[in-house]
């Protein structure tokens, strides 16, 4: 049964059905009920046989607003203040499946005005937005995010946006299209916002060219979202109430008051008890957790003079009132809309304390 569920899958995603002893990648479409699903398939030869996976793609959904992706506080209003300049990079940092292109769309469609030429390089276009050139690579035929890329710079656009940045060309592209007068957008494989900086270094950016065509590099994660139907409130150790005011008590009060937070009656966490509504799972959707490194005069200062160093660039962005990815995930649990064991699985390094909460009675 197994092998001809896996065969029918290679013959849909036009893969070599007699080829098990390499990985293959291909993608497939169904359309049911008005919708458009894209199959991407990924083909993993093991002991026992072939390992599938399927990502699905709903390329029909509706382009998610920040606000609803739960971007919140400074974080998103430098977002916002950054994407109506009309030049430089923009770029968005994190793992696979992290939310990185959702995020990058929602800005798109802010973008996205009749006066604007916009165009973007994808693989593959996740969802179809009306008013924008999509355009998807096919390396195959030699169609890569950098070749597409000198042929967008000729097709005059205002807004670009490249799907991800792999390799030191596309890197020296990208920077090279916003130090003419464009926007970029684009993402990166790094842990953090501030990692992206000894990223690009690494594949050959000069540091002053980094310096002058950066304007800001977000960082996110998703973690599960508490059900509603079943939310409630938890018990606190000593422990979790220090842990959280170790990370909130050196953020300015008015970053706190952005996210509607008052400490007035105490700190409370919540967790979901478990339903039919969610499965029992205690959880129903996903939230983004959010940090955004803005290149200040005095950042740019420390990217020409010390290039990749993370350290000199950290400590300036937490002295200018950066808020980290962990704090941001942290502030939304204390307003209920997850936990803190969510928070932990998805930042690192950081100790775990999730063994110290416990649902009230």
């Amino acid at each position: 049964m197994g092998r001809a569920v896996v065969s029918r899958i290679k013959i849909l995603s036009n893969l070599k059905i007699d080829e098990k002893r390499k990985p293959q990648d291909g993608r497939f479409k169904i359309k049911e009920d008005g919708r458009t699903v894209d199959f991407r398939v990924s083909t993993l030869p093991v002991i026992d046989g072939e390992k599938v996976v399927l990502r699905l793609l709903d390329t029909g959904n509706k382009v998610i607003d920040l606000e609803s992706m739960g971007l919140m506080g400074k974080g998103k209003e430098i977002l916002l203040r950054n994407i109506m300049e009309p030049f430089g990079i923009i770029l968005m940092t994190g793992p696979t499946g992290s939310g990185k292109s959702t995020t990058l769309y929602a800005c798109l469609d802010i973008l996205n005005k009749e006066e604007r030429n916009i165009i973007t390089l994808e693989d593959p276009v996740e969802y179809s937005i009306s008013g924008i050139n999509q355009s998807q690579i096919n390396p195959e035929i030699g169609y890569t995010f950098a070749s597409g890329l000198r042929s967008i710079l000729r097709q005059d656009p205002n807004v670009i946006m490249v799907g991800e940045i792999r390799d030191g060309e596309t890197a020296e592209l990208t920077i090279h299209a916003a130090l003419t007068g464009h926007l970029v957008l684009s993402t990166l494989h790094t842990n953090s916002s501030i990692g992206a900086i000894p990223r690009l270094v690494d594949m050959g950016i000069e540091s002053f060219l980094l310096a002058s065509s950066l304007r800001v590099v977000g960082a996110q994660r998703l973690v599960r979202r508490i059900c509603k139907s079943c939310k409630e409130e938890s018990q606190i150790s000593p422990a979790v109430l220090e842990f959280i005011r170790s990370q909130v008590e050196n953020l300015p009060k008015e970053e706190v008051d952005k996210y509607g937070l008052d400490f007035a009656d105490g700190i409370h966490l919540y967790k979901g008890q478990g339903c039919e509504e969610c499965g029992n799972m205690g959880y129903k959707g996903r939230i983004a957790i959010f940090e955004a490194l803005e290149i200040s005069s005095e950042v740019k200062d420390i990217i020409s003079q010390h290039g990749g160093v993370e350290t000199e660039v950290e400590k300036c962005a937490k002295e200018q009132g950066m808020i980290t990815i962990k704090q941001d995930g942290i502030l939304k649990v204390l307003l209920g809309l997850t936990t803190l064991e969510e928070v932990e699985r998805v930042t690192e390094g950081s100790k775990s304390v999730e063994g110290d909460i416990e649902v009230g009675d």
